[in-house]
């Protein structure tokens, strides 16, 4: 045999190897496609995991359920004092208990946790937001924030449209609050709040 026919032969030898390996190749998947994509990073104290349904999208119109009663939102005020904003939503009983007509509020901010806190309507008689402490039925509040805000409405609120509403906010034990406000240099307005447990309130979109 004599050497060009070898040379031959081994060119056929080659690109045959050449062919199974690039067969080889193709065939298995790659380390991309074989490995799963890994978890998205998320907040374990996300919103979605405290409340069912997103209280920083309420909006007039929708409803929310609490400790078994049913309100509907009327409007909203969203405030901003330089980079922080914060919502506060009027709300109305869709069955009223008997006797209740105070105004009911909840507010929303996050800070940097999301903190939905709601408040009631409060008559107060002299009590002014003019001390370091302040007791309320038998609970002591500490000043906590003093400042102005600017804000706008949706919906019906009871203060406009817009304007500036200036705030003092009292902390107490256990989760309650006591804020007051003024809007466009008006009267004092004062209620009291308390943090919404986690798994108790419940958003129902409107239309």
């Amino acid at each position: 045999m004599d050497g060009r026919v070898i040379s031959v032969l081994l060119a056929l030898i080659l690109c045959a190897l050449i062919a199974v390996i690039v067969l080889l190749v193709r065939r298995r998947p790659s380390a991309a496609a074989q490995a799963p994509a890994p978890a998205a990073p998320r907040d374990p104290f996300a919103p979605e995991d405290q409340v069912a349904g997103d209280p920083r999208a309420l909006k007039a119109g929708d409803m929310v359920e609490y400790l078994g009663t049913r309100y509907f939102v009327r409007g909203s005020l969203r405030l901003r004092e330089g980079g922080f904003t914060w919502s506060e939503h009027l709300l109305d009983a869709d069955t009223p208990a008997q006797g209740e007509s105070t105004k009911v509020w909840i507010s929303v901010e996050e800070d940097p946790d999301l903190e939905v806190v709601w408040w009631t309507e409060r008559e107060v008689g002299d009590l002014r937001p003019d001390r370091r402490t302040l007791t309320l039925d038998g609970v002591e509040y500490r000043r906590d924030e003093h400042g102005t805000a600017d804000y706008a409405g949706e919906g019906t609120t009871g203060v406009g449209t817009e304007g500036r509403v200036e705030y003092v906010d009292y902390e107490g034990p256990g989760g309650r609050y006591l804020s007051f406000e003024r809007f466009g240099g008006g009267p004092w307005e004062a209620g009291t709040g308390e943090r919404v447990p986690n798994g108790t309130l419940t958003i129902y979109p409107g239309s």
